[in-house]
This record gives C-alpha cells, structure tokens and sequence, in this order.
C-alpha cells in the first residue's frame, strides 16, 4: 500500500476503513439474527442458510477487528481478509435471499460486500 500523500488522503483513508468495519459489524449483527430465527432441526435448506449466516457473522467480525483492532496487519493479509469477508458476504447474501423476512440480512451482507470492495480500491 502507498501512503496517503498528504492529510485529506489519509483522512479518505481512514473514513474508508472505518466505514468498512462499520458495515462488517452491521452485517455480522444481522447475520447473527438471521441465522438465530432458524432452528437446527429444519429442513436441509434452512440449516443451510443458518450455517451461512453463522459463517458470514463470524467473518464480518474477524473482518471488523482486524479493521479496527490490529494495527500491524501487512496489506497482503489485509486483502486476504477483506477479499474472504466480499466473498462470504456475497453468499450470506444469496442464501438469506431464499428465505422470507430475510430481506435486512441479504442487504446487510450486500453493503458489507460493497464496503470491502471499495476499501480494497484504497489499499492499490
């Protein structure tokens, strides 16, 4: 990663990265609703969609801390991290689609997925 260049980049920076883990941390909180609603005694589809809501939660939130927390990350690992979380979230987002009242959990990890690529622009 280059450095910003000068305060208003870095302060992009900064914002760019903060909104990430903002929307890491609401699509894990979502996640961990929506696959909450789901008993462990359903149907194969709803068990599914329940391990995928796990999942995705538990990725947004490693996501979320390493965003906020760990300082020392190389911007190799970081991209890993943020391209794993996109990935995660895009199937989250699919597998809530299926479900009925779902509708806030698949946006969740749609925004989520969109704020990590976009915070992946800034690291080029």
């Amino acid at each position: 990663m280059t450095p910003p260049s000068s305060q208003q980049e870095l302060y992009g920076y900064l914002e760019d990265r903060f909104a990430c883990a903002q929307a890491c941390t609401e699509c894990a909180r979502l996640c961990a609703l929506g696959a909450g609603v789901f008993d462990q005694e359903g149907t194969a589809e709803r068990e599914r969609v329940r391990r995928t809501g796990i999942m995705c939660a538990e990725v947004c939130d490693a996501t979320c801390r390493a965003l906020t927390e760990e300082n020392d990350q190389d911007e190799t690992g970081l991209r890993v991290q943020l391209e794993w979380c996109r990935t995660i979230c895009l199937q989250g987002a699919q597998a809530f689609d299926t479900r009925p009242g779902a509708e806030k959990s698949a946006a969740a990890c749609r925004a989520c997925a969109v704020a990590c690529t976009e915070f992946l622009a800034t690291l080029a």
